[in-house]
């Protein structure tokens, strides 16, 4: 294949096409054809305007940002063999994903063919691509990623974010797919569970897991918890708001990995107790205990606690707007089942038990419903202040943003795939995908734009092939960069200006 080569003679800059050639087991370069000269920092073409044709324009500007993201960690040779197949899924996955089959018609619309030295890429590939993928060990996979991540960044780990969300297949033969509790609300779609650990100060990924769809959310972190213990991250907090997951296991497990907890408890049993004569004096409310995150109040006091066996801090919060709003739409849905039975009609059987047989509410059941409404508890076996309990527990937004990156940007649902290894190869795609948009948002943390927006603003920064059409050399230039694109490549790295 040829190329340009640049010939420094007497101060001026000339550029040539060559190509190499193994003569005899010496790599032997030949001078093709005179091209032009460089001048300052201009391309003068030996040609007239006239005899050059654009052959083609391909997408450049983001691909050039994503791959050397990637580069920088070494990601392709982490994923081995299938390593620059898999990169070419994960990009489509940040920019523009289409179906695999119809990969090949967007991989022929950019140049990644020289980016990632890919040519003539086929669905095949990519099928074989995702199978190589599967065929790693996961978690240590994952391990040597973020290692090498924070080889590069050198990014403190003090705290771990960890939730829990789920997708839909399209079909119903992956054994993955079962049907359990969908956190969208909708009934009667297979599904799969999603474990993600996300680091506390930058929301970058640690690790992911794929579940069955009914599998309990105590479940997925115990797990995860089990293959937390390779990363040598020292030490810190994990953060998991799911109530479910709670377990005094988990608890315990945690502070073996000399860990800390701070999680959600369910409001039952022995801590109902404990919280009665606290929300009976309502001494609470009151400045000293008031807490605001977002424009949201709380009333917080904290007391300590024991789960489990796990000494702690118990953080009991108040919120009154939602304590309002609970407190209306339950009564809202009640004062309608009440019209629903004068007419004979049927109501959600979830009401029955606030009626009795004449059909009066039950004051009782109603203001036992209402007891703990706004009422959150949260446990932690570190010694926080209220302030710091509350903003980590309920600014949710950094693992929230990045389900939705999974979900939205990153294409992971539906999940299109029935095969098992090709579902959680599926999945591993979306989790690298969003790797490298978190790693962009932290390069772009001083000018405050989102990585979505970064790609979009450099999405007309297009390389044009130009080609003589008397003597057949083609030339590639870069379209001229904005104010904007200039500012978003320098902020991510100088060298992008000079690539």
């Amino acid at each position: 294949m040829s190329f340009i080569r640049k010939i420094k003679r007497g101060g001026k800059v000339y550029l040539a096409e060559v190509e190499n050639k193994w003569i005899d087991g010496k790599c032997i370069q030949k001078h093709l054809r005179y091209v032009g000269k460089e001048a300052d920092g201009q391309t003068l073409l030996s040609t007239s305007l006239s005899d050059v044709a654009v052959d083609s324009v391909k997408l450049y500007g983001p691909l050039l940002v994503l791959n050397f993201l990637a580069q920088e960690i070494g990601l392709a040779q982490l994923l081995g063999d299938y390593g620059d197949e898999i990169l070419s899924l994960v990009y489509a996955h940040c920019l523009d994903y289409k179906s695999l089959n119809q990969m090949p018609q967007w991989f022929a619309r950019t140049d990644l063919n020289l980016l990632l030295d890919l040519d003539g890429l086929t669905e095949k590939r990519l099928l074989n691509a995702l199978d190589a993928l599967e065929a790693h060990d996961a978690e240590k996979l994952q391990q040597a990623i973020f290692a090498a991540v924070q080889k590069r960044y050198h990014l403190p780990v003090s705290g771990v974010i960890y939730d829990v969300t789920n997708t839909y297949l399209s079909g119903k033969k992956c054994p993955l797919a079962k049907y359990g509790h969908d956190k969208e609300g909708v009934k009667g779609r297979p599904l799969i569970q999603i474990g993600l650990g996300v680091t506390e100060e930058h929301g970058i990924p640690l690790f992911h897991k794929v579940f069955a769809g009914n599998i309990h959310d105590a479940r997925t972190l115990h797990d995860l918890i089990s293959c937390f213990q390779s990363y040598e991250v020292g030490s810190g907090v994990i953060v998991y708001f799911d109530r479910g997951s709670t377990s005094a296991q988990n608890i315990r497990d945690i502070r073996r990995l000399r860990w800390h907890s701070l999680c959600g408890l369910a409001i039952r049993g022995r801590l109902k107790e404990t919280l009665r004569p606290l929300l009976a004096t309502r001494k609470f409310i009151a400045l000293p205990n008031r807490v605001c995150l977002n424009k949201t109040i709380f009333y917080v006091i904290t007391t300590t606690y024991e789960w489990g066996g796990t000494k702690g801090i118990l953080a009991v919060c108040f919120n009154e707007q939602q304590q309002r709003l609970l407190r209306e739409a339950r009564y809202e849905k009640l004062l309608q089942a009440r019209q629903q039975r004068k007419a004979g009609q049927a109501i959600n059987p979830g009401l029955e038990q606030y009626f009795d047989k004449k059909g009066h509410l039950i004051a009782k059941r109603v203001a036992e419903a209402e007891e703990f409404d706004g009422v959150s508890c949260i446990f932690s076996t570190k010694r926080l202040s209220k302030e710091q309990i509350v903003r980590a527990y309920f600014d949710k937004d950094l693992v929230e943003k990045a389900f939705r990156t999974l979900k939205g940007i990153t294409r992971l649902h539906p999940v299109r795939h029935w095969l098992y290894n090709r579902t959680t190869a599926h999945v591993f795609v979306c989790y690298l995908a969003y790797l490298l948009l978190a790693l962009l948002k932290y390069r772009l943390r001083k000018l405050g734009l989102a990585p979505q927006r970064a790609l979009a603003e450099l999405d007309s920064m297009y390389k044009v092939y130009l080609r003589d059409t008397k003597k057949g050399f083609v030339l590639s230039r870069i379209v001229t960069l904005t104010k904007q694109q200039e500012t978003i490549l320098r902020a991510i790295s100088p060298t992008l200006l000079k690539s």
